[in-house]
């Protein structure tokens, strides 16, 4: 797909976390030099060979490091394998409630191919991915702490920061991210003002509001495939809220120092 002009909108940014829950693929292995943000590759070799170090070294240290139940041991040997595990398509390989939401891989193809320059993934072990990379299923959370790296969301805020800030620039920003990964990249002063996050809020019988979790993933998943299925021109969060109170019930605006903050309601 040709990338746009200098001058010609780049539509909407969403910015979406992974999902623990991954498919495995059948594709060829992973190739960093391949992936997109070809600027993230020395950081994201350091996150591999350290990942993969601790889990051929000690499996019970690495799963106690990744926050692995017994149950989720076979995770541990699938990250020691990464390097020769086959690899699927982002958009196919991450299956939690807010991917089956978004259903990338069902979108019209007008809608498809949006997705692939308006769609960044935040990774813990790749940094950003789009989703027609080729990813080998892994696990690894934003939150961990991987030795000797560190915590992720320190290394990755640095190797992150000019690579987003780029592809913000001029852009609304639609952030889905949960909190996790929003350590990862913060938008900058000239970011902000075009930064939407969306809250859900569950609304009570009695009229009170409350925030919810599970049902946030899911409505978040809805949020970014009614903004990808809109040709609209979204250049404002104000834009955002118009084209998203056609679908869904929402609430007010927030203006924050990070950015701006939709209230998407349910009941």
């Amino acid at each position: 797909m040709p990338a746009p002009a200098d001058d010609e909108p780049r539509g909407p940014l969403l910015l979406l976390p992974p999902s623990e829950g991954k498919t495995s693929g059948a594709g060829p292995p992973l190739e960093l030099a391949r992936l997109s943000f070809p600027e993230l590759t020395d950081a994201r070799a350091s996150v591999l060979e350290a990942l993969v170090t601790l889990c051929c070294s000690d499996a019970q240290r690495a799963a106690e490091v990744l926050g692995l139940g017994p149950r989720q041991r076979e995770d541990v040997a699938r990250n020691a394998a990464l390097r020769a595990a086959p690899t699927a398509r982002a958009d196919a390989l991450y299956t939690g409630v807010l991917f089956e939401a978004l259903e990338l891989r069902s979108l019209p193809p007008a809608a498809r191919s949006r997705a692939s320059s308006q769609v960044v993934i935040v990774s813990g072990l790749l940094g950003a991915v789009r989703p027609a990379d080729l990813v080998p299923a892994y696990r690894l959370s934003m939150g961990v702490s991987l030795p000797p790296l560190g915590p992720l969301a320190s290394l990755w805020r640095w190797a992150l920061a000019p690579v987003l800030d780029a592809e913000a620039r001029d852009r609304l920003v639609v952030d889905l991210r949960s909190s996790t990964y929003a350590a990862a990249w913060r938008p900058g002063r000239d970011v902000a003002g075009r930064t939407v996050g969306v809250r859900v809020l569950r609304v009570g019988e009695d009229g009170s509001r409350s925030v919810v979790s599970h049902d946030a993933k899911h409505t978040r998943g809805v949020v970014g495939r009614i903004v990808l299925r809109s040709p609209a021109r979204l250049e404002q969060p104000r834009d955002l809220r118009r084209l998203l109170a056609r679908h869904l019930e929402v609430g007010d605006l927030h203006e924050q120092r990070s950015g701006w903050v939709l209230d998407v309601l349910t009941r």
